[in-house]
């Protein structure tokens, strides 16, 4: 018997049912109907003659094949996502779809400000902002560029070093009169300090500092809870250099004691270096982004 034809609209039912774990959150996820989302999967799992999820009151579940599926099912959604891209303007034209990938903090606290002017005199141009403390595939196509916090390895990308990215421990103000300023890592103890919570990463740079997870009173793994954490004159806690000079209110703590260096790489595929919207959005990074991380 021969199998029914796989549509892509089934593959993407696919992908937000397995990412958001249920029918309904799947639907509002993609803007369809519930209905129509467990169509698809059925419809999906009628051309494969195989179940892709284990069905429960609490919701659904991969199976095993459903698990080995979703990788590929991603990477063909970063590929229709990318064509969908390039059809989005001529490759000569400085306008069209974007996709920059980039950490949640720089993201939220640096990037606004500098693709303001960008937008303002290319109106024509539209910006995607993949925010996640991944590292986006750029050679699967899920983002055109991307800033990275280390220097990438593959071949086929194209990457730049844009600046040494200063990072220590900053404090509000108000928080210092109220509690008094740390003179070394000892006196942490007496401070609430916020980190990390289950980030390997962030938790071996505080190891390497000196600083043990049970010192951490505030404990969260978003950068920007814990940034505004610090803003709010809760406590202690770790922020990019340039980040903290943008408000007068912010003070660095044990600047002798505790401090770290990220490279900031600009990374692009090679074969999008011909593309003028996507050199548009890498020149202006290139010439604006030291200064915004210096702050």
């Amino acid at each position: 018997m021969s199998r029914l034809p796989i549509q892509w609209d089934h593959w993407r039912s696919f992908i937000a049912v397995a990412e958001a774990g249920s029918l309904s959150a799947a639907a509002r996820m993609l803007g369809l109907t519930q209905p129509t989302v467990s169509r698809h999967v059925d419809l999906l799992e009628a051309s494969l003659d195989e179940k892709l999820f284990l069905r429960a009151p609490q919701g659904m579940a991969l199976s095993d094949l459903g698990q080995q599926m979703l990788p590929e099912a991603r990477a063909m959604a970063a590929s229709a996502a990318a064509l969908e891209r390039a059809a989005s303007a001529p490759p000569e034209a400085a306008r069209g779809v974007v996709r920059l990938a980039a950490s949640e903090v720089v993201g939220a606290e640096v990037l606004p400000a500098l693709l303001a002017p960008l937008m303002a005199d290319h109106p024509g141009l539209e910006v995607e902002l993949a925010l996640s403390n991944r590292n986006d595939d750029l050679l699967r196509r899920e983002a055109d560029l991307a800033l990275r916090m280390v220097r990438p390895t593959q071949s086929g990308l194209v990457a730049r070093k844009l600046a040494d990215v200063r990072i220590g421990l900053y404090a509000h103000a108000r928080y210092l009169a109220r509690h008094g300023t740390p003179e070394t890592l000892d006196d942490l103890a007496d401070h609430v300090l916020i980190g990390p919570d289950s980030d390997a990463a962030a938790l071996e740079g505080f190891a390497q500092a000196g600083i043990s997870r049970r010192l951490i009173r505030l404990r969260c793994d978003r950068e920007a809870a814990q940034i505004n954490a610090i803003r709010a004159g809760l406590g202690i806690g770790v922020m990019q250099a340039g980040i903290a000079r943008c408000d007068p209110d912010l003070r660095p703590v044990l600047e002798g004691h505790v401090a770290f260096t990220l490279e900031c790489w600009l990374v692009l595929h090679a074969d999008l270096r011909q593309s003028a919207r996507v050199r548009l959005l890498a020149d202006h990074l290139t010439e604006h982004l030291p200064r915004a991380l210096a702050g």
